[in-house]
């Protein structure tokens, strides 16, 4: 089971956000069950969870993990493919964000569509590494910083900026005819306590103390047409030794 999967397809998107099949998913990730043993906990007939099961395995979110025989019926043991999952603006493909159409570095809204666009372009190439049974090569790095004032962050943000444009400069080639463009994203925002990620709206936003915040995002990109974002909102998909072994053409950033 991957820890974590990209859904890009919008009938599959739109099934995982049934409230029951959500909570079908939550429960399989913990653990292989058949539709017997997941009545109970969701409080529904056999028959039904066996329908919300069936049309999750048909779009990929489920599947067989084994058979078991009790008394005289074979019960299908089902398992979650995913641990977790994130659903791509690929699923909303006509209104998904366009980072290119509208920026602006103090931009909260920008700082979204940016990262929006990095869990396209990653899930995408996701996808193509798995089918080309290939690991692929990224880097991300998630930090926190407790800033004494606002004039602080303003230096902070002007420093990170300069030292990441001299990187840029000094290792960019666009001469190279194998070279291939990577995405650079760099992003600050406030940082929301633990008890507030699961809220929304003004409330979650106030309880971060973000509601009077601009988001801060510089993109640098090392190349006319960059590849796959990589920023500090990023985490590796293969871990830190992926980095040694890109995927190849189709798959690799």
């Amino acid at each position: 089971m991957l820890d974590v999967t990209v859904i890009e397809d919008a009938e599959a998107a739109a099934v995982s956000l049934d409230p029951i099949r959500a909570r079908l998913l939550a429960e399989l990730a913990a653990g292989p069950a058949s539709a017997a043993m997941l009545a109970g906990k969701v409080g529904l007939p056999r028959q039904k969870v066996n329908y919300h099961l069936k049309t999750l395995e048909r779009h990929g979110l489920v599947e067989l993990a084994g058979e078991r025989r009790k008394g005289n019926v074979t019960e299908r043991m089902m398992r979650a493919t995913a641990a977790s999952y994130v659903i791509s603006p690929q699923a909303l493909a006509a209104v998904q964000p366009d980072p290119d159409r509208f920026r602006d570095q103090l931009s909260a809204r920008w700082l979204l569509a940016l990262g929006a666009r990095l869990v396209r372009d990653v899930g995408s190439l996701l996808t193509g590494a798995a089918k080309a049974r290939k690991r692929l090569a990224t880097y991300a790095l998630d930090g926190e910083v407790t800033f004494a004032s606002a004039a602080d962050r303003a230096a902070f943000i002007e420093e990170l900026t300069a030292g990441v444009s001299a990187l840029i400069r000094k290792y960019h080639d666009g001469d190279a005819e194998a070279g291939r463009p990577h995405r650079i994203v760099v992003a600050v925002h406030p940082t929301l306590r633990p008890e507030a990620v699961t809220r929304t709206g003004t409330e979650a936003a106030a309880e971060a103390g973000a509601v009077t915040e601009t988001g801060a995002a510089a993109e640098l990109a090392a190349g006319p047409e960059a590849g796959p974002e990589v920023g500090p909102e990023a985490r590796s998909e293969a871990g830190p030794e992926a980095a040694e072994a890109p995927a190849g053409p189709e798959a690799t950033h």
